[in-house]
């Protein structure tokens, strides 16, 4: 028996079923880092999550770990036992037999990922993409290929991301958390110096500042200031849907021929597309579409040019996917969006992005802000870009040690840090006891 035909034995011969799923919350570490919200909390909230088959291989998958996904993950891995990780399409079929505390999600605002307002599939849609990571891992193992040559096969070596820049103070407030050398951003000399150290440590040839901060002329300011000290290099401008339609096209008229896309400058398809009309500045989002209902609206208004994917968002990978197909049908660009992840997600947005034909732009990520991860081999950027992994599965390892140990940082917390609130991290700073979440557009 020739190798090939031993291994397609060994793959007829496996056992796909799932016989545990086991679900690990932790606390990891993060900067204060300013948006349109607030002010990040000393520790945010994330979700591992490992499935293991019959045959004791175990793939890991990562998400959201706030309470109300919690509360839709246990109940869902409950009906995990016997599934096969090869039945992908089941997860959602399984999922819809999952209810919503719909008190949790009316009207609330996803401050975890800025993506606009709750709803229960789009819980769902996050809980089913950390399980479907998890099987697909776990497949890649059974099989002895990537992740990426499960959705069909790379077309690049590299993904390029992008430097993710923020306004930021040197310190949580009173000094909690953990304590880090990037030091106070919050004018355009220090965005400036923030970013050459991203250029200096990982390569960064693109900018992305987090705005929605402060009045849109220092954010005007600010961009400018890179423009200058990086001459040449994309830049890009996200509010947060912090600003008016007018607000929003005097800041595309100020900065037209420097910004490569202004993202999300207003809250909602009809202002998106008012601002659309108005400028030649192409404007991307992740708030107004983030799930397949929201896309007709947006493409045949013209209000988007360019969609920042998400798998957490859109359900997974395969997702991610088709969604590249319908961007490229309609002529949309595609790039990808990131909130605080580890690397299991980085791995994960890095074997998608590696397939999609239209990864028109650099992709976003907040990893090297993250000094905390489960894996035992942190991701290294060399010249802004991530080598795609050729190893079977994702090409990650759990380090066992340090998931425990972020694991009993969450059984420790007093129940603050398990729901990410942006707008009690800010009241605890001197000045803003009395900040509540600015209702949008702000400016």
């Amino acid at each position: 028996m020739t190798t090939a035909e031993k291994n397609t034995a060994d793959r007829a011969a496996a056992d796909l079923t799932i016989t545990e799923v086991r679900l690990t919350p932790v606390l990891i570490s993060d900067p204060p880092l300013l948006n349109v919200q607030g002010v990040h909390q000393p520790y945010t909230p994330r979700l591992v999550i490992e499935v293991v088959t019959a045959d004791g291989v175990t793939g890991v998958g990562e998400t959201y770990g706030d309470t109300k996904y919690l509360e839709l993950a246990r109940p869902f891995a409950d009906l995990l036992a016997g599934h096969s990780i090869a039945d992908l399409n089941g997860l959602a079929i399984l999922a819809a037999q999952v209810g919503v505390d719909e008190a949790r999600v009316d009207n609330a605002v996803d401050v975890g990922g800025l993506r606009g307002v709750q709803t229960a599939d789009k819980l769902r849609l996050s809980i089913i993409s950390g399980f479907e990571v998890a099987c697909l891992d776990a497949l890649g193992k059974v099989y002895g290929v990537p992740v990426h040559e499960l959705l069909g096969g790379k077309i690049r070596d590299t993904v390029e991301y992008s430097a993710y820049l923020f306004y930021r103070w040197a310190e949580h407030p009173g000094g909690a958390g953990e304590s880090d050398t990037w030091g106070e951003a919050i004018d355009p000399a220090g965005v400036v110096e923030q970013a050459r150290r991203f250029v200096d440590d990982y390569g960064f040839t693109s900018f992305k500042l987090k705005g929605g901060v402060f009045p849109p002329a220092e954010e005007i300011a600010a961009i400018k200031a890179l423009a200058e000290a990086f001459p040449g290099h994309p830049l890009r401008l996200d509010p947060n849907g912090g600003w008016t339609p007018e607000t929003s096209l005097k800041v595309a008229e100020e900065l037209g021929g420097v910004l490569e896309y202004l993202e999300d400058p207003t809250p909602g398809t009809p202002n998106m597309a008012e601002v659309s009309a108005g400028t030649d500045v192409p404007l991307a989002t992740n708030m107004c579409v983030t799930t397949l209902p929201e896309i007709r609206e947006a493409f045949l208004k013209d209000a988007v040019q360019v969609v920042l994917s998400d798998h957490h968002y859109w359900g997974g990978l395969r997702a991610t996917r088709e969604l590249a197909a319908i961007c490229r049908t309609f002529g949309v660009g595609l790039s990808m969006h990131s909130n605080t992840h580890m690397g299991i997600s980085l791995a994960a947005m890095t074997h998608v992005a590696a397939t999609v034909p239209n990864l028109d732009y650099a992709c976003d990520s907040h990893y090297p802000w993250q000094t905390d991860d489960v894996i035992t081999a942190r991701h290294v950027f060399t010249d802004g870009r991530l080598t795609v992994s050729d190893a079977p599965g994702l090409g990650v390892e759990l380090n066992r040690e340090t998931l425990a140990r972020l694991h009993q940082r969450w059984l420790d917390d007093d129940g603050t840090m398990r729901d990410r609130d942006d707008a009690a991290a800010m009241r605890k700073a001197k000045g803003h006891e009395d900040w509540e979440t600015p209702a949008l557009p702000r400016w």
